[in-house]
């Protein structure tokens, strides 16, 4: 009786959300702050990148894993030790700071130990999601999730700067920490129903080992899922060539950090925009269209014409566009799993399909920068081997490559985006795999 006088529903979501805001908000704050501090200590970009790496890491080799645990365990619980672990990971840090204790190899463990429970955190949130929301607001409550990671990005440095002049990076990490307590807290005032087993959910159990293969498989027997996460898999290489070069190129034609700082903020707008937009709008009914047309329109009027232009104005609008069409491929996507894939199944494949999202990362940091250094920026130089074709379009000399490399990666990802249409197994992905819930894929359970 008492869950049940907790909120539930669309509210419940709302409350989770704002806690989950509240906290990334905080986190965003503390890495801006320990930017500046790992510079100041060691004026190298790598130490930030090793940051990167030891946090992203973790949270790829231990998905698989993650998943499987996540359906057997209750997920608000996930949420909360998840959130837990994040907050005493920045008080262990916090406490080496403020005793003068702390080296850049103390943040390396801590983004590790982080990445650990990160891996566990998005499956948890997204199952929730779909325990919590109407499937008709599924779209709409992922762009609230972007909506939030994109204001973030936006708003925690610019409060950051006058608070790290204030109170210091202690009292920065201490408000992280207090909101941490708040994303806890919101967990545990509402209701997350756990979901129901079904008959594929038993068929399922096993090993450990095997039920973090089980995403694998349940993804690879089904084409169109498949399908779909391959058009992500292509797309995601691309746009992280793109999010490799775009930087080194305008420094390369401007040199002036100040113009690849407006251009990236340009891009967080963009997301917060497109997040506004799709909450409002709540997205296609057919949501493959948001998907497919999504990536289709933010590399033509993102990727191609950042690699075009010459200008901030220019950057800085096709860096916006680009970014406002994220939340509709995103929250569409998100829609499409959350309706098929049976709540008590979705921690190991939503965990999967984190995986495999995230390997293109690694191939496209090593790609982009062996392409830009050894093969297209040489060939933009004058008397390069690709200047009388592409010079024209993209001019010549430093950052030159790298633009054309930028429309390249454009004309691919509009050719991926539309080409998905060009597969049934894609295109009718909503009519091939009925909703987990509908009267036909309970019967195909039950004769299982």
């Amino acid at each position: 009786m008492q869950s049940r006088a907790r909120p539930t529903g669309m509210l419940a979501f709302t409350m989770v959300w704002i806690g989950q805001a509240v906290s990334l908000f905080g986190s965003a704050m503390t890495w801006f702050a320990f930017t500046v501090w790992a510079w100041e200590v060691s004026g190298q970009a790598t130490a930030l990148s090793l940051v990167t790496f030891f946090s992203l890491g973790p949270t790829v080799l231990f998905s698989p894993i993650a998943g499987a645990l996540v359906d057997r365990w209750n997920r608000k619980r996930v949420m909360m030790l998840s959130d837990l672990a994040a907050g005493l990971s920045t008080i262990a840090v916090l406490l080496l700071y403020a005793s003068h204790s702390l080296q850049i190899w103390h943040v390396y463990v801590a983004a590790a130990f982080t990445g650990v429970f990160q891996a566990f955190q998005f499956p948890a949130y997204s199952a929730s999601i779909t325990m919590m929301v109407p499937k008709e607001q599924y779209t709409r409550a992922e762009s609230m999730v972007w909506l939030a990671q994109s204001a973030a990005t936006v708003f925690a440095p610019l409060l950051a700067v006058p608070l790290l002049n204030v109170i210091g990076i202690v009292g920065v990490m201490s408000i992280d920490v207090i909101t941490f307590v708040a994303a806890v807290g919101a967990l545990l005032f509402v209701h997350i129903p756990q979901p129901a087993t079904t008959q594929a959910g038993q068929q399922s159990q096993g090993s450990l080992w095997q039920e973090s293969l089980y995403g694998f498989r349940y993804i690879l027997t089904r084409r169109s899922l498949w399908g779909l996460q391959m058009v992500f898999f292509f797309c995601n290489l691309l746009d992280a060539i793109v999010f490799v070069a775009l930087p080194v190129m305008i420094l390369a034609r401007t040199g002036d950090e100040l113009v690849l700082g407006s251009v990236k903020s340009a891009g967080a707008l963009g997301g917060i925009a497109g997040g506004i937009a799709l909450g409002v709008w709540g997205g296609p009914k057919r949501r493959i269209h948001g998907v497919l047309v999504g990536w289709a329109l933010t590399n033509l009027l993102g990727a191609l014409p950042m690699g075009l232009g010459n200008t901030l104005a220019m950057w800085a609008g096709a860096s916006f566009l680009s970014a406002f069409f994220t939340p509709l491929i995103n929250g569409s996507d998100q829609a499409i799993w959350q309706a098929k894939v049976a709540p008590d199944l979705q921690g190991r494949v939503f965990a999967t399909r984190l995986m495999l999202s995230q390997l293109p990362i690694p191939v496209a940091m090593v790609l982009g920068g062996v392409l830009a250094d050894r093969v297209f920026e040489p060939a933009m130089q004058a008397e390069g081997s690709l200047v009388t074709l592409f010079g024209g379009l993209v001019g010549t000399g430093p950052g030159a490559g790298m633009g054309l490399m930028l429309v390249l990666c454009g004309l691919l990802g509009v050719a991926v985006g539309l080409g998905g249409y060009a597969v049934r197994a894609v295109r009718d992905i909503e009519g091939i795999l009925p909703d987990y819930d509908s009267a036909k894929e309970m019967a195909a359970q039950t004769s299982a």
